[in-house]
């Protein structure tokens, strides 16, 4: 056997000295026969193939691939076949197989892939796929199949069933872990055929195929574009929905219900319950999956060493995604899915399972908390303590430190705030970002500042500090993203969280805004960011979250420096004042020919998330008039005095409602209070009239009062 091999490699060097010698196309030929039997055979090492490639270089193979004329008595695809079978050899080193000569030749493997096979040409098609693995696993190797038209390619190889066709399957699981957004934005019809068999054959599957099949459709549901879309994704998802509920209503093994409850939790990450339907069934199989979740993360974390088995940590992330449903579902007012008993139990079971979460969470040690799955734990826990906050207050109150800690970690190990937009396709989308996880504590943490003992765990934390540098760098995001209208982003949705955890604790704990000089870092940023903010109504939440927010700690740090009469502080109050002045006008009032008040129409999508801090910023406004001695001329600068009196005048006082009615008179009071222009303006706007007709007696006093000052010092 020795000697066989020693005859086989004296062999191949006599046939790379021809090669390189050949003096014509025959005798290349004849050489190239031999060396393309040695490497289907497997003979050849990492140095004789870099003989090969030194030997003939891209340029042989390629004029092999584009040679049309076949020697006498050959099938006509020779040429290719020996063209594809050196590139297949070269691919076999990583090097060579991301080298722009093989990755030019994509079009080509595609064709391969896409033209009839017979049995003369199987070993193209394998020598194909070798190339197009090999591919796959350089670093410019997912950008160059998806631009280059193989997801479609291989989608058509699978569909037609042909030779090699589970190698297809393989290789697009491959790419879509790499660039599913790329793949889906490219192929999409393509890749929805390839989930339209598959779904057909889990839901057929009567044997281990379903399980197998459990395996691979997570990788083919896209988060983007939702299934939901077209009607062939909406078949799809029935198609799942059927296949999963005949498998995780009968008795599994552990085996068996791991990739199954995966698969659950994939589709639920893409399509939220949309592809559970409404009725007996769906509200069983809805709460069946919810409860198996919550089992099987009790037994998983409960245990010494939990998560020891390989892939568990997979499967309890799925079971994660499976209970933040849950909580959705069991918190869905409008078209529930459960009904009232069934929340009722859930919410008992999930409630169980969150301990189980909080104590794995104990166990943590420092060395793990790079681990992805510490991270979906707590964002899970997020999910529950943003929703409940009755339920396992004493655990989470023990977990709290771990928790700022572990946010800040993360926090200050992140890239900077803003991140580079991610062209590239080189690795997993996402995968460098930094993992933001106040972002799913701040609802959580906002509960609990309005609550003594954890608000004082959380300031003994040091969350405050932590919080007013996340605002900071969340802000900065804000502003380098598009000012075009957009729905809302998390970006958006985490300031205005963390502005009503700081709005709590202004609230709760007046002192600690006084001696913490955290707060007076974040009123200076409130400054700046409110004139930027109001201009642009598509943020017009956020902006009423800052406005307030920082009218409340303006009252709290009067003495600072910032807010002496400045540029800032004096932009920052003209722009609360627009913002409350702004919010109310007259319309036509079905019910009488006269005019109502009401929202402004600009205010009118947001008036539910906002009305109550507006009656905070009003509150707050007329706190800060006796503080600021400049306030009152930025009033009138603004011309709100006038604004104010002539819709007073205008609207019927019936219109008006009672807080709204002390609101106004709380401002006007202290306005009229602090200066004789404010008084006067009122005044020559029939001041007295409309105050005594709406009720205002504060105003009606002061009003007189202030006029009587006025005309004594006149007489003397």
């Amino acid at each position: 056997m020795a000697s066989d091999s020693g005859d086989g490699h004296a062999t191949l060097k006599r046939c790379l000295s021809v090669l390189r010698d050949a003096k014509n196309d025959s005798e290349q030929f004849a050489a190239l026969l031999l060396v393309t039997k040695a490497v289907r055979a497997g003979e050849v090492d990492a140095k004789t193939r870099r003989q090969i490639f030194d030997a003939i270089g891209f340029t042989f193979p390629t004029r092999l691939l584009l040679s049309r004329q076949p020697p006498a008595g050959c099938p006509p695809h020779t040429f290719r076949a020996l063209g594809l079978t050196l590139l297949a050899c070269f691919c076999t080193d990583p090097e060579l197989a991301g080298h722009s000569q093989i990755l030019n030749k994509i079009p080509t493997f595609n064709d391969v892939l896409l033209s009839p096979c017979d049995p003369d040409s199987t070993s193209m098609v394998d020598d194909v796929y070798q190339c197009l693995s090999a591919i796959l696993a350089t670093a410019r190797g997912a950008r160059a199949l998806v631009t280059k038209g193989t997801v479609s390619a291989l989608c058509q190889a699978y569909l037609n069933g042909g030779h090699g066709s589970d190698r297809a399957l393989t290789l697009l699981v491959g790419l879509l872990a790499i660039a599913e957004a790329k793949c889906w934005q490219r192929d999409a019809p393509q890749l929805l055929a390839v989930l339209s068999k598959l779904s057909s054959d889990f839901l057929k599957a009567e044997d281990m195929t379903k399980f197998e099949l459990c395996e691979v459709l997570p990788h083919f549901i896209p988060l983007s574009p939702p299934l939901t879309e077209s009607s062939q994704g909406c078949e799809c998802l029935s198609r799942l929905y059927k296949g999963l509920a005949e498998v995780l209503g009968s008795k599994l093994s552990q085996s068996q219900r791991d990739p199954a409850l995966k698969l659950a939790g994939s589709l639920v990450q893409a399509c939220g319950a949309e592809w559970i339907p409404a009725g007996s069934a769906g509200s069983k199989f809805l709460a069946l999956l919810v409860n198996l979740a919550c089992v099987e993360v009790r037994l998983s974390l409960e245990e010494p060493d939990p998560l020891e088995v390989e892939g568990k940590k997979e499967v309890v992330t799925a079971c994660y995604v499976l209970m933040e449903m849950g909580i959705q579902e069991c918190l869905r007012e409008e078209n529930p899915l459960l009904e009232n008993v069934q929340k009722m139990q859930l919410m008992r079971i999930m409630e169980e399972a969150f301990g189980a979460v909080i104590f794995y969470l104990k166990q943590v040690k420092q060395e793990e908390l790079q681990d992805p799955f510490i991270f979906a734990s707590v964002r899970v826990l997020g999910a529950w303590m943003a929703e409940e906050t009755s339920s396992l207050k004493q655990e989470i109150c023990e977990l709290l430190p771990f928790l700022v800690d572990y946010a800040r970690k993360l926090f200050k190990e992140g890239s900077p705030a803003v991140s580079p937009p991610q062209a590239e396709l080189d690795s997993t989308e996402g995968s460098a970002l930094p993992q933001d996880a106040l972002r799913f504590l701040l609802p959580g943490f906002c509960h609990l500042t309005a609550e003594d003992r954890p608000r004082d765990i959380l300031i003994s934390a040091g969350a405050p500090a932590l919080l007013c540098e996340y605002f900071l760098q969340q802000w900065e995001v804000l502003t380098s993203e598009s000012t075009a209208p957009e729905p809302l982003t998390s970006t958006e949705m985490s300031l205005q969280t963390t502005c009503g955890v700081f709005l709590n604790l202004v609230v709760t704990a007046p002192d600690l805004v006084r001696r913490d000089k955290t707060f007076s870092s974040l009123m200076d940023v409130l400054l700046k960011s409110l004139p930027l903010l109001l201009p642009q109504k598509h943020h017009l939440v956020l902006a009423a979250n800052v406005a307030t927010l920082g009218l409340m700690m303006a009252r709290i740090l009067s003495g600072l420096a910032a807010l002496q009469g400045t540029r800032s502080a004096k932009e920052f109050f003209g722009a609360a004042i627009r913002f409350l002045s702004q919010a109310h006008t007259a319309q036509a009032d079905p019910s009488s020919d006269g005019l109502a008040l009401a929202v402004s129409p600009a205010y009118v999508s947001a008036w539910d998330d906002i009305s109550e801090l507006w009656f905070l910023g009003m509150q707050a406004l007329a706190g800060c008039i006796p503080l600021f001695p400049w306030l009152p001329h930025a009033a009138l600068q603004a011309g709100w005095l006038e604004g104010l009196s002539q819709l007073l005048s205008r609207v019927s006082p019936a219109s008006v409602d009672l807080e709204l009615v002390t609101a106004f008179q709380a401002v006007l009071v202290e306005l009229a209070r602090a200066s004789e222009q404010c008084r006067d303006v009122i005044l020559s706007h029939q001041g007295t009239e409309w105050a005594n007709l709406y009720g205002m007696a504060a105003l009606e006093q002061c009003l007189a009062e202030q006029g009587g000052a006025s005309s004594t010092l006149g007489g003397k």
